[in-house]
C-alpha cells in the first residue's frame, strides 16, 4: 500500500514539473519557412517561388505542416505555368499534417492519405488535394495526389531537411506532384480600375494624388495582380495634410504615396489576428530606407504605427484577393521624412530615477527597447513556474520519505 502511494505522489511529482515546462514560452515554437530554406542555395527558386505566391506567409502562420521541398532542378518543370497556377501546385506539395523522417517510415499499413493546403483552403473540389504516402520495403517512401493520372510516376522522398516536432517538417522529395486540377489554368483577375475604385469609397483626394503620379500610378497597377493592400487616407486626412505634401521634393511626394502600399495581400481578418511590421512599396524603391510601420489590432480596431502619426482603419473600400483597399483616418507620416513623435516620458519612479535617465534612446532604439521589456516581463513567470513546481516535488519527495 505504501508502495502505491509512493508512485501516486511520484507521478505527480513528475507530472508537475512536465506541466511547468510546457507552460513556459521557451517551449512554444515558431519558424520561419524562408529562413530555413536560405540556409539551402539548391532550394533557391523553391524558395523565392513560396514567397512570390505568398504561399511563405501562410506556411508561417500554421501550426502543424509538412512542406516537400523541390530542388533547383524540380522546378524548371513549373517554368511554363502562370503565377497563380504555380501558387495551385506549390500548395499542393504543403501538408496540413506533421510528417518527420520517422513517421514516414514507420506508416500504419505503410501507407496514408493526407490533405493538402490546395485541399484545406477550399480551392480543391472533392479529393483532389489529397496525397497519398506510401511507405516500401527498405525505407522507400513515394507520394503521389490523389487526382493524378495513372501514367504518372509518384515522387520519391529523398531526405529531411529540418524538423521541428510537431510543428514543421521540411522534405525533399524527387520530382513536382502531378494534379490535373492544380495545374489547371486559373482565370485572370477581373480588371480593376485604382482610381475609380478609390474615387467611389472615401478616397478621391488620394485617387487624384496616385493618379497625378506617374511612377506611383504605374507601380500600383504593376503590383495589383500579384498581392497589394493600399491604405488610402480619407477625404479629410489628405485636406488635413496637404500644406505639408505640398512642400515636399518630387521625389518625398513619390515615396509617400507608395508608402500606403504594401505589395501583399491581406485581409482584413487577417489584420485583425495579426501584429508585426510591413513593409511597402516605398521600401523596395528606395535604396537604404526602411518605410516601414507597425500594424497593430485590439479588439476590431486595427491601428497603423508610424512612430509619427497613428492611424485607424475605418473603413473597407475593397476586398478580393490579390488586392485589398482599406479607408484610414490619417495621412501615414514615414520617419524618413518627419520627425518621430517621442512616446510620453513614464512618471519617475520611487527609486527616484529621472525623466533624463528615461528617455535618453533615439527614436531607432525603440524597437529594441520593447524587445528587452518583453524578455524581461517573460522570465519571472518562467522562473515562477519552475520554482513552483520545484517546491512541489520537493513536498512530495518529503512525505515519501
Amino acid at each position: 500500500m505504501a508502495g502505491s502511494r509512493q508512485s501516486i505522489l511520484l507521478a505527480f511529482a513528475i507530472g508537475a514539473m512536465v506541466a511547468a515546462l510546457l507552460a513556459s514560452p521557451a517551449a512554444a515554437k515558431s519558424y520561419n519557412i524562408t529562413k530555413i530554406l536560405a540556409a539551402h542555395p539548391e532550394f533557391s527558386k523553391f524558395n523565392a517561388m513560396l514567397s512570390k505566391t505568398r504561399l511563405a506567409y501562410d506556411i508561417n502562420r500554421r501550426q502543424t505542416i509538412t512542406v516537400l521541398a523541390l530542388d533547383n532542378s524540380a522546378m524548371a518543370a513549373l517554368d511554363h505555368y502562370t503565377l497563380p497556377t504555380v501558387r495551385h501546385i506549390l500548395s499542393l506539395h504543403v501538408l496540413v499534417d506533421y510528417y518527420g523522417n520517422k513517421k514516414l517510415k514507420t506508416l500504419s499499413r505503410g501507407a496514408t492519405a493526407s490533405a493538402s493546403m490546395f485541399q484545406s483552403t477550399g480551392t480543391a473540389s472533392g479529393m483532389s488535394g489529397y496525397v497519398n504516402i506510401t511507405s516500401h520495403k527498405g525505407g522507400k517512401v513515394e507520394f503521389v495526389s490523389v487526382d493524378a493520372d495513372d501514367t504518372v510516376k509518384p515522387s520519391r522522398y529523398v531526405k529531411s531537411i529540418k524538423e521541428i516536432p510537431y510543428d514543421i517538417s521540411v522534405l525533399q522529395i524527387g520530382s513536382v506532384l502531378s494534379s490535373s486540377e492544380a495545374e489547371a489554368p486559373v482565370p485572370p483577375p477581373a480588371p480593376v480600375d485604382l482610381v475609380e475604385l478609390l474615387s467611389k469609397k472615401h478616397c478621391k483626394s488620394f485617387a487624384g494624388l496616385i493618379s497625378g503620379n506617374a511612377d506611383v500610378f504605374r507601380t500600383y497597377n504593376e503590383t495589383k495582380d500579384n498581392g497589394l493592400t493600399i491604405f488610402c487616407p480619407v477625404d479629410a486626412a489628405v485636406a488635413a495634410f496637404m500644406p505639408k505634401y505640398k512642400n515636399l521634393t518630387a521625389k518625398a511626394k513619390t515615396a509617400i504615396l507608395l508608402y500606403h502600399g504594401v505589395s501583399d495581400y491581406f485581409s482584413l481578418q487577417l489584420l485583425k489576428s495579426n501584429n508585426g511590421m510591413v513593409s511597402t512599396l516605398a521600401t523596395t524603391s528606395e535604396i537604404k530606407k526602411d518605410y516601414s510601420y507597425d500594424v497593430q489590432n485590439e479588439d476590431e480596431e486595427v491601428t497603423l504605427v508610424t512612430k509619427v502619426v497613428t492611424s485607424t482603419i475605418t473603413a473597407t473600400v475593397g476586398d478580393s484577393e490579390p488586392l485589398a483597399v482599406y479607408a484610414v483616418s490619417k495621412f501615414l507620416q514615414p520617419k524618413e521624412l518627419f520627425k518621430v513623435v517621442q512616446a510620453p516620458a513614464p512618471a519617475p519612479s520611487k527609486k527616484g530615477k529621472t525623466q533624463d535617465d528615461s528617455d535618453d534612446s533615439s527614436s531607432d532604439d525603440e524597437d529594441s527597447d520593447d524587445a528587452t521589456t518583453d524578455k524581461g516581463d517573460a522570465a519571472p513567470s518562467v522562473y515562477g513556474r519552475w520554482a513552483t513546481a520545484a517546491a512541489t516535488v520537493g513536498a512530495v519527495l518529503a512525505l515519501m520519505g
